[in-house]
């Protein structure tokens, strides 16, 4: 049940895709998911210019020769990421992942490679646009979901059923994801993987996350994230501290980009996530934290999944 024609699709052992994490997923962590079978990513838009996207891919081929992907994050705020793209098409990666905005761009620049393209959605509309424009296969995300989610209210076991319903690509599912019995609750639905992102945060080989931050997953509940920037319509989950209350309190009052922007950028951000201010920032978090208890290497999440996986299948087979 572990091999699917995302398996096939990616040529990697276990449907399991490793999320963008701004600002987290570098070489470490990507090469260390993708030699436990799964497929890791470089988060691309995290970097500060194409010679480091491309130093970081030539890292992730010294330390692995599984296939890996490059996440190409779009969207308001973002700088232009044409030239990222175009690094990762000369560099060969094997898979780009598209999220945050109009994917249309980037999968023309794709045409004509052997690169595999998959496109993160939020809604049955958008996965079908996805789709019309060449994606090879969308990852849909529920409200649940750590970072940027949908702007509809709709959780992961709702969405899934549904985009495999009204596209004939794999179905990848994300948000609430964590181990193996919610991964085989996806592929119930009718999904052919899931893309992870919060779990591959608590793990040993995502280094530059702080200790706290790491911490912080393990220790909050479901009920422990807010949706933050809901106002300027591009809504995100994230755990709730002082810095996420001062934010939702600044919507409140006045709903703008503008007076959100220092509240809610990159060095808000990496104060938490790099040092652990969470009384300066913020960090990311779906609520799938209430089933985070520990911060295992990723060999050994791997191993649990495939463990809890079979114990699934058993329970079925009874």
């Amino acid at each position: 049940m572990l091999k699917t024609s995302i398996t096939e699709l990616l040529n990697i052992r276990y449907p399991i895709i490793q999320g963008g994490l701004a600002y987290l997923a570098y070489s470490d962590l990507a090469s260390a998911v993708s030699n436990s079978g799964g497929l890791g990513q470089i988060t691309a838009m995290s970097l500060p210019d194409v010679q480091a996207l491309k130093q970081e891919i030539r890292r992730v081929r010294q330390l692995t020769s599984a296939p890996f992907g490059v996440n190409i994050a779009i969207g308001r705020g973002v700088r232009p990421y044409e030239e990222m793209v175009k690094a990762a098409v000369f560099e060969e990666v094997d898979v780009l992942s598209i999220t945050g905005g109009n994917p249309v761009p980037v999968l023309d620049m794709l045409k004509g490679t052997n690169i595999k393209a998959l496109v993160l959605t939020a809604s049955i509309r958008q996965a079908v646009k996805a789709e019309e424009a060449g994606a090879d296969a969308v990852m849909i995300v529920g409200r649940e979901g750590g970072g940027h989610v949908g702007r509809d209210d709709t959780g992961t076991m709702v969405l899934v059923p549904q985009v495999v319903d009204r596209v004939s690509i794999p179905v990848i599912a994300s948000g609430g994801i964590s181990d193996g019995r919610s991964m085989m609750a996806a592929m119930a639905l009718g999904a052919e993987g899931v893309e992870m992102g919060t779990r591959f945060i608590a793990v040993k080989e995502c280094v530059h996350a702080h200790p706290a931050y790491q911490q912080a997953l393990t220790e909050a509940a479901e009920t422990d994230t807010v949706v933050i920037k809901e106002s300027i319509g591009a809504p995100g989950r994230v755990l709730k501290n002082e810095w996420t209350k001062t934010i939702l309190a600044k919507e409140q009052v006045s709903p703008s980009f503008e007076t959100l922007r220092p509240y809610i950028g990159a060095e808000a951000n990496k104060a938490f996530i790099y040092d652990g201010k969470d009384e300066d920032g913020f960090g990311w978090a779906g609520q799938v934290t209430g089933r985070i208890h520990d911060i295992p290497s990723v060999q050994e999440l791997f191993d649990r999944i495939v463990e809890e996986t079979e114990q699934v299948k058993e329970r079925w087979n009874r």
